[in-house]
């Protein structure tokens, strides 16, 4: 039976409704807790924020580490900071206007009361965070210092330099480790999550693979936690770390999880350029140097001079022309594709004309160079490390890059998914960003998730129906424990010629030119194919080197790229199926004769979940409905 879509988002007025829904919410009593067992699924900032909180609130923990440590988790890249309403600044800021801000950043295509609460709870996680030590910047006078971010005209964003999610990540780290030593959180890392157990309909459990040594083995419990990152690396070449995949979610949505907006992936646009056809992954320059720096292109076509060669009155600073009420601090999605109009006009620059200008020199003259190496002294050193030039010397290159997820498993109020037990939080989930993630919010939203909601949430749950008993020779951990290995069996059964690398390449050319920064009718409709067909062929030409007992990297790429492979033709049916232009989504067919993307508030302005598909048949595709009652749907104000 498929479920009914339902959000069991409160009423009432929207700065109440968390305060309300918590205090309705029943609880678990000190001396139960402890006979739960709750398994964590990722250790980056919102699972090891939410597997550290459920253990000092008594509740067993058992958290799989894909990597070697929590600390190595991708969480670490979020260079630029951490939005939160505090004010400090006395600019204007406010809850309400953080509300606003990103409920208009996400182009009006996110739930309503979660976007309320995620910036009701933002200044909670800056004061946790100083108080795990977090060594955030500070003006003279000690006072936390901020600054500016895309969409927002007040400075919000809380940072350690360049550095501010590896600093987040050893405050949440920190708290784990003290959990884990004091018998409250078990971590096993190397593990990876290949299939959920589900029991009487409900989620009990997971398959996992221990990628030393290739054992696999089935970890139950009375709940499960997915915080597992999001799927940008379906593009192959994106800024997510190479390891960073869709597997633990694709495996809930083939048991029974609803995905949300697959299509809606964000583009950032301050990347390095790709150098080459066999280049791995992509780097990220923080956003937050467009607080200092301006973007521009020459205005001839075909300009070759190097940028110091081109004057002032020969360049464009498209972004402050074409948006001067924000500048270069408009949103990601409208900056990655004024980048790519400049650059389909012939104005690009470097190799290809794929790139733009990202220029300091202003900024240097103004302030001072020893300003900026202050505050963003890191970006600068890895950027001359990848590219041998100095960024305050010259302007630096940048183009988009496939960056974040916004979609991601259907969850409700409380960040359960379709499944009841199976929790979803950070970039695993949907929820908080519409089709459009502001800068500096996904930090905020996995320590809100992981910190102050999944505790109180996950009570609610356990202290609903008994569960009953499963084992791990139960009939349903056998079944899926069996068809991991079914799987895996297959994948080095393959006697093919290409690699799983060759087939993952293959698969991100196909999404970036049909289902990238721009998006059509008759390019999706191709994908669609094109993917089924490259899909049918991965799994009559794959090699797999090695075996299943062992450390073997290939078996696990070959398993992730099945489900890139799967979860790609998705996302090209959701952006073929929503006929608008919507944030991060946009269709050629439905644009502003000045090229903005072109909204249907009366056809969809919802969130579309989709179910898995049957044997032989299409998934199906469900709708929930968005409501804005504080705020009257209109048009983006950036310009």
């Amino acid at each position: 039976m498929t479920p009914r879509l339902c959000a069991h988002a409160p009423s009432g007025p929207l700065a109440t409704r968390w305060e309300r829904h918590r205090d309705e919410l029943a609880l678990v009593g000190p001396t139960r807790r402890r006979h739960h067992t709750v398994l964590v699924v990722g250790a980056g900032l919102a699972g090891a924020s939410a597997a550290a909180t459920l253990s000092e609130l008594g509740y067993r923990v058992r958290c799989l580490v894909f990597h070697d440590s929590p600390r190595r988790a991708h969480s670490v890249a979020a260079q630029g900071g951490l939005n939160a309403a505090k004010n400090y600044q006395n600019d204007g800021d406010s809850v309400e206007r953080l509300f606003h801000d990103t409920l208009e950043g996400g182009d009006f295509r996110s739930r309503e009361s979660n976007v309320y609460r995620l910036a009701e709870l933002s200044a909670l996680i800056i004061d946790h965070a100083v108080a795990q030590g977090v060594p955030f910047a500070r003006e003279y006078g000690g006072h936390l210092a901020s600054r500016s971010f895309g969409g927002a005209l007040v400075s919000r964003t809380f940072y350690a330099r360049g550095q501010t999610g590896q600093q987040l990540l050893l405050g949440a780290y920190g708290a784990l480790a003290k959990e884990e030593a004091g018998g409250g959180v078990t971590l096993l890392p190397r593990r990876e999550m290949l299939d959920l157990i589900v029991a009487d309909g409900r989620a009990r459990g997971v398959i996992a693979r221990d990628l030393v040594s290739g054992r696999l083995e089935t970890h139950l419990a009375d709940a499960v936690v997915l915080a597992t990152g999001g799927y940008a690396n379906v593009y192959f070449l994106s800024t997510n770390a190479k390891a960073s995949n869709a597997t633990a979610i694709w495996r809930a949505h083939r048991r029974g999880a609803a995905f949300a907006n697959p299509g809606f992936v964000q583009f950032h646009p301050t990347c390095l350029p790709a150098g080459g056809e066999h280049q791995a992954k992509l780097t990220l320059m923080s956003e937050s140097i467009r607080n200092d720096g301006r973007l521009w292109v020459p205005l001839r076509p075909g300009d070759a001079r190097r940028p110091a060669e081109i004057p002032e009155a020969e360049r464009d600073y498209f972004l402050e022309r074409r948006y001067p009420r924000y500048g270069n601090l408009v949103p990601r999605d409208l900056g990655s594709r004024a980048c790519k109009a400049m650059c389909d006009e012939g104005r690009g620059t470097g190799p290809g004309g794929r790139g733009v200008y990202l220029d300091l020199a202003e900024a240097a003259q103004r302030l001072g160079v020893d300003v900026l190496r202050e505050r963003y002294g890191n970006l600068f050193e890895m950027y001359a490390h990848i590219t041998g030039d100095d960024p305050l010397r010259g302007a630096m290159r940048v183009a988009p890059a496939p960056h974040y997820s916004m979609g991601g498993l259907w969850v409700d109020y409380d960040l359960m998914s379709t499944i009841p037990g199976l929790f979803v939080i950070g970039e695993a989930n949907f929820s908080d960003h519409g089709a459009n993630r502001l800068g500096a919010s996904a930090l905020m939203q996995g320590l809100a998730d992981g910190y102050f909601i999944l505790p109180y949430t996950l009570a609610g749950y356990l202290d609903g129906p008994r569960l009953g008993a499963v084992a791990e020779d139960g009939p349903e951990a056998r079944a899926a424990l069996a068809a991991v290995r079914a799987r895996v069996e297959t994948l080095l059964g393959l006697a093919g010629r290409r690699t799983a690398t060759d087939f993952h390449r293959a698969l991100g050319r196909v999404m970036g030119d049909a289902c990238g920064l721009e998006r059509s009718r008759e390019g999706l409709t191709k994908a669609i194919d094109e993917v089924a067909a490259l899909r049918e062929a991965f799994w009559e030409d794959l090699t797999v080197p090695g075996e299943a007992r062992e450390l073997n990297q290939e078996l696990e790429r070959a398993g992730r790229v099945a489900d890139f492979l799967e979860l790609a033709e998705l996302m090209c049916r959701d952006a073929l199926a929503r006929e608008e232009s919507c944030g991060c989504h946009f269709r050629v067919e439905h644009q502003t004769p000045d090229g903005e993307a072109r909204r249907d508030d009366d056809g969809f302005a919802h969130v579309a979940a989709w179910m898995p598909a049957a044997p032989g048949r299409a998934p199906e595709r469900l709708v929930e409905p968005l409501h804005f009652e504080s705020l009257a749907l209109r048009e983006r104000t950036y310009r």
